[in-house]
């Protein structure tokens, strides 16, 4: 993101030597150049502050992972033992501890030293949160007692974090702050992007590696192009991942996602006699599994006898186990998102253990893989630390390069942007594509089409307050004192 003002006529800093702007023939890019640097600069003045907010929480969101492991480490941590109590005893023991709450889904031990999760639907906790109990494997001591968040089973300290990076803690109204920002940031970094390779250059080394020499504007945007050349692409898969679950264009993007066949899908596991389950259900790889076996009143064979036959179905490692609802089996699912990612499941019959319906993650559809991964990524947890370490150093990258960019501005002040009217230096045949292409994205994209229409309409106020205070000055100046 570059806040530059580079049409300003009397600027003294022309640079010269590798990063040298020669006079551009006459092509398509020096038509579309000053309107690309006009929303550029616009974008990076008007936006940079949610996008600021939303690295910074960002930051701290790729950090929190480790420093969760710091602050829990009682309830998290355990010394090694020689042998585990059966998964039902631990499961038990938290049941005890908080007869209030109600079991949904039970989280075994994964590696040596790993506490076992019990999670419990609680009158006292939070809304859309789980209590996480946790239990001593090769004990059945409990270690603590947690709210718990999501998938990725985020704790208080992260949980702050993340309605602090996705909404400022002001519910649906500050969604609109995370929403706004994924939508303009392609948008600028693709724009920063063409703006910087399109300067002619002497020395392509210029291109990667920012200039050293004395603070001046010119190193302070070699630095804002160089490192945005090398955060580029990350900012364009986190802006968009960040909108796959954003409230308006995440809508349309799952409605497309659905129409190409995309869907994420999800085991079946209703029980025979039950309701069907709806159209997202995972359908016909059941037989021959134990599916249609009814489930008599109270039946269950118990969470140590499922695991077993997930763990014979090849359904082990890192694993979540979800008992069953009215009319449904338990379902087991992998939860191991380090490469390669451990994603199968399978719903087992509770009245007599065998297994109802398989998925497994390489059946689903390429998109939905893609998706998964993406949104895996965004939260940091695809490839563990090393995801949250890259993370770290694209919301650091984009912190310095917005203020980079306010440097550059507040540099040439009082210097003007781009002047108005660059869209009439296009050619038609462009223009319009490009203005067809601009309606489709701001439909498909809502944040992104209504503040670009925000920012028009101002600009427009604007020209024609110009244009009233020129001739009114001028009307002044013709008439005889």
């Amino acid at each position: 993101m570059t806040i530059d003002d580079p049409a300003r006529p009397d600027a003294a800093e022309a640079p010269t030597g590798p990063a040298t702007d020669a006079p551009e023939r006459a092509t398509t890019w020096s038509a579309l150049r000053p309107l690309v640097l006009r929303v550029h600069f616009w974008a990076g003045v008007l936006i940079a502050p949610f996008l600021l907010v939303a690295a910074a929480s960002g930051l701290l969101y790729a950090l929190s992972f480790q420093a969760e492991k710091v602050l829990y480490a009682h309830e998290l941590e355990v010394p090694v033992g020689d042998r585990t109590v059966p998964l039902s005893r631990q499961v038990h023991a938290a049941t005890k501890v908080n007869p209030n709450g109600t079991v949904t889904a039970v989280w075994p031990s994964s590696e040596p030293g790993a506490t076992t999760r019990v999670l419990m639907a609680d009158p006292d906790v939070e809304e859309g949160r789980s209590l996480a109990v946790f239990v001593d494997p090769y004990t059945g001591e409990i270690r603590g007692q947690l709210p718990s968040y999501g998938s990725s089973g985020a704790l208080p300290l992260r949980t702050w974090i993340d309605e602090l990076h996705r909404d400022l803690h002001l519910g649906d109204l500050g969604r609109n702050y995370s929403e706004l920002a994924a939508s303009w940031l392609w948008v600028v970094a693709l724009g920063g992007l063409a703006l910087w390779t399109g300067r002619r250059r002497k020395n392509r080394r210029a291109l990667f590696v920012p200039e050293r020499g004395p603070r001046s504007r010119r190193r302070t945007l070699s630095w804002h192009g160089s490192v945005g050349l090398w955060a580029v692409t990350g900012l364009v898969v986190l802006s968009a991942t960040g909108l796959t679950w954003s409230r308006y264009a995440g809508e349309n993007i799952g409605a497309v996602q659905d129409q190409l066949g995309g869907a994420t899908p999800t085991v079946s596991a209703t029980l025979e006699g039950a309701t069907a389950g709806g159209p997202s259900e995972h359908e016909g790889h059941g037989v021959g599994h134990g599916a249609g076996h009814p489930a008599p009143a109270g039946a269950d064979v118990g969470v140590d006898r499922v695991v077993e036959s997930a763990r014979t179905a090849g359904v082990d490692g890192k694993i979540s186990v979800v008992l069953p609802s009215e009319g449904k089996g338990y379902v087991v699912k992998e939860t191991d998102t380090q490469f390669p990612v451990h994603l199968d499941s399978v719903a087992v019959n509770p009245a007599d253990g065998t297994v109802m319906d398989e998925l497994r993650f390489a059946d689903y559809p390429l998109l939905a893989q893609l998706t998964r991964f993406g949104i895996d990524a965004h939260m940091g947890v695809l490839l563990g630390p090393v995801n949250q370490l890259a993370l770290a150093a694209l919301a650091l990258a984009l912190i310095l390069l917005i203020l980079w960019g306010y440097r550059m501005w507040w540099l040439r002040r009082p210097g003007r942007p781009v002047a108005r009217g660059a869209w009439r230096k296009v050619p038609p045949t462009l223009l319009l594509p490009l203005l067809a292409a601009t309606a489709l994205v701001g439909w498909f994209v809502p944040m992104l089409g209504l503040s670009l229409l925000a920012f028009l309409a101002a600009d427009l106020v604007t020209g024609l307050v110009t244009r009233a205070r020129s001739r009114k000055r001028d009307r002044d100046v013709a008439t005889p004192a």
